[in-house]
């Protein structure tokens, strides 16, 4: 309501802006005015002028992006090996962006003013000057070169996994639907079972083929942990349509692209509850907070219920506009020392073992009788026995 209500208001300043002006235009009948089309050398001035006064907007705006938003983007406090390389690469391209864009602009705006239409003057015309364009082109392509190349050897040096690395490394599988993730793990041998979305049946929710023997061990979980300082190895797979799984404080992101696997793989540097404690989270966490403390006053003053205290945790999140509960797309990652990884794994049931009990209790479900006359059989064993016994 109060948007329409600022959106009729607004049509309504419009109007009258309008009509003032068409009364002042009223003011002017019989009076000498320049009615003329073309601009005159006053036209040329102000517009010369006002080409200064846009670049003065435009390097005021970036000011205040940089001192008030400046601390939002994630360019440090990295939680995976690679992090850092990712970061240097962002760093560098914002640096170059930043100069190029200042000096341009400038130039821009000088030539605008300088050059402005002047009565009497004629523009000058110049063909073509081969050195001049030598030197516009040459000086981007091999700053873009560089910029491609680097990106060409951080994307290799992430993706890369050579054999010693692999056969260490951790196996594990993003499964995404709309809208929601699960996570499989290889178990024991490593491996990860076939699957397919044929398969998907009742707690087999990710599509495993049961009958394949590298699936007797896999496990499926809600909330991914990781192990500190261990290679992962993702396989990514969707269900539907096509997400992608982005992981910000690891610095990874790749596309899940229904019928196909995509990979991805880091090391984690930080344990969920390191990175709690450095001093950039930290500040983070209590600008949060200071927030919510605001927000909750108004929730509490309407008798709503007032926001939690918000702790920092690692999240896998979507990022491709998946459908309409798309930014609800999300699951909790957590970062352990491997003796906690391995005591967490270690309780976690084998998808074969839940299908086995979930078809269990659905038989009984369905044969209540089957369990009746067992216990009658085993109560009446008891009453043998002890008949015997006397």
């Amino acid at each position: 309501m109060t948007s329409l209500l600022v959106l009729i208001i607004l049509v309504l300043l419009s109007i009258a802006i309008w009509q003032l002006t068409k009364i002042f235009d009223l003011t002017q009948v019989g009076q000498k005015s320049e009615n003329s089309q073309v601009a005159n050398d006053e036209d040329n001035n102000v517009q010369g002028y006002l080409m200064f006064g846009f670049l003065a907007f435009i390097y005021i705006t970036t000011i205040v992006c940089f001192v008030k938003y400046g601390n939002l983007p994630l360019i440090d406090n990295s939680a995976s090996e690679h992090g850092p390389l990712i970061d240097n690469l962002m760093i560098i391209s914002m640096a170059l962006i930043f100069v190029v864009q200042t000096i341009t602009q400038a130039l821009l705006h000088y030539f605008a003013f300088k050059y402005r239409g002047k009565k009497d003057q004629k523009a000058f015309y110049l063909a073509d000057n081969n050195k001049l364009e030598f030197i516009w082109s040459a000086i981007p392509a091999v700053v873009l070169a560089v910029l491609i190349f680097y990106g060409l050897y951080a994307w290799n040096d992430i993706m890369f996994v050579d054999k010693e690395d692999e056969e260490n490394a951790i196996v594990i599988e993003l499964y995404a639907k709309q809208f929601g993730w699960e996570a499989r793990y290889s178990g024991a041998d490593n491996t990860l079972g076939k699957a397919n979305v044929r398969y998907i049946e009742g707690v087999n929710t990710v599509g495993v083929d049961l009958e394949d023997p590298n699936a007797q061990d896999d496990i499926v979980v809600s909330e991914l942990h990781l192990p500190k300082g261990k290679r992962v190895i993702f396989k990514i797979r969707s269900q539907d349509v096509l997400h992608s799984a982005y992981m910000p404080h690891f610095r990874a992101q790749m596309n899940c692209v229904p019928g196909m696997v995509t990979n991805f793989s880091f090391t984690p540097t930080k344990t969920t509850t390191e990175m709690r404690g450095t001093e950039a989270m930290m500040a983070k966490v209590d600008n949060i907070n200071k927030i919510r403390e605001s927000k909750n006053k108004q929730l509490v003053a309407e008798g709503k219920t007032p926001l939690d205290p918000y702790t920092f945790d690692y999240l896998l999140l979507c990022n491709k506009i998946c459908g309409a509960s798309h930014y609800n797309m999300q699951m909790k990652i957590v970062v352990d020392t491997p003796q906690e990884f391995k005591a967490w794994l270690k309780d976690k049931p084998t998808l074969v073992s839940a299908v086995k009990a979930a078809a269990e209790s659905e038989q009984a479900a369905e044969n209540p009788s089957t369990v009746k006359d067992s216990t009658a059989t085993t109560e009446d064993a008891k009453a043998v026995a002890v008949v015997e016994m006397k």
